[in-house]
């Protein structure tokens, strides 16, 4: 039987998911299929249910994340505790676990680009949903300075930042501007859809890119007006391709039991993105 796995989002089309897995499986001299689907969230219940046997895991794109955790039969702590999930794996009943490895792919990001974040100064943070959560939780994970939430309406950020407050994190909302403690900031990242801090790129390089980091969770289109403008700046720019190869190691392990080495995953959907 054909081991087969996938990754479902809306939109779909742009993912570089199946490019990466693939070559996983190549790495691993499996003989796997991953396919990408359209699947909105009323959609994807009646999804799951028509999924047979030979299905071992699943990616969850946006807008998936919060409902694939309540049709999970179980779920890691890290995906209960961001309250969404990126990763479903089949059970033996034919259920499915949930699990998050945004969290931990954040981490090694954020690491990957030199980002000294166990330091007093703070995080800037934009955007409040479910990718901000998680990067919220491994700001904790991380000993991070504190963190001010660039929403465009508070309530945007209320499941975001109550995972800060579970954690015992500090984090508060902060309007969608470039605020003077933006120059204090450490590190900066954007977890909002492309194009939506465009206006904003001048200001929030100026307020003090050189040196210090960027993390930019889009990665199509890329660069981004304002991952440009940093680099120009002599700041330091992680991207959300980054993120993608570094959370798909984590799904890859929890599908198929094995590890791959990451760049061979970041090769692979850098020769895509070419």
């Amino acid at each position: 039987m054909l081991n087969r796995c996938a990754v479902l989002g809306s939109p779909i089309a742009h993912s570089l998911s199946p490019v990466i897995h693939r070559a996983a499986y190549r790495q691993l001299g499996l003989d796997w299929e991953y396919t990408a689907h359209e699947v909105g969230e009323d959609e994807l219940a009646g999804f799951l249910a028509g999924l047979g046997p030979e299905w071992r895991g699943l990616s969850l794109t946006m807008p998936l994340k919060r409902v694939a955790l309540k049709l999970a039969a179980t779920a890691s702590d890290v995906a209960a505790t961001v309250g969404a999930a990126n990763t479903l794996i089949r059970r033996a009943d034919g259920g499915w676990d949930a699990d998050n490895t945004d969290v931990p792919g954040v981490v090694a990001t954020l690491r990957e680009a030199g980002a000294g974040l166990a330091v007093a100064a703070p995080v800037c943070l934009w955007g409040g949903g479910a990718t901000a959560a998680s990067v919220l939780a491994a700001l904790a994970f991380l000993e991070s300075g504190p963190v001010h939430v660039h929403v465009r309406s508070a309530a945007r950020a209320e499941a975001a930042l109550a995972v800060a407050a579970a954690l015992g994190h500090p984090a508060e909302p902060a309007p969608w501007a470039v605020l003077p403690a933006c120059a204090d900031a450490g590190v900066t990242v954007s977890t909002a859809p492309s194009g939506a801090l465009d206006q904003l790129a001048p200001a929030l390089v100026a307020s003090g890119a050189g040196g210090r980091v960027l993390f930019d969770v889009v990665y199509d289109p890329w660069p981004t007006p304002v991952a440009t403008a940093w680099q120009s700046a002599g700041g330091v720019v992680a991207s959300g391709l980054d993120l993608l190869v570094h959370q798909a190691t984590g799904q890859v392990r929890l599908m198929t039991g094995a590890d791959v080495p990451v760049d061979a995953l970041r090769s692979a959907a850098i020769g895509a993105r070419a």
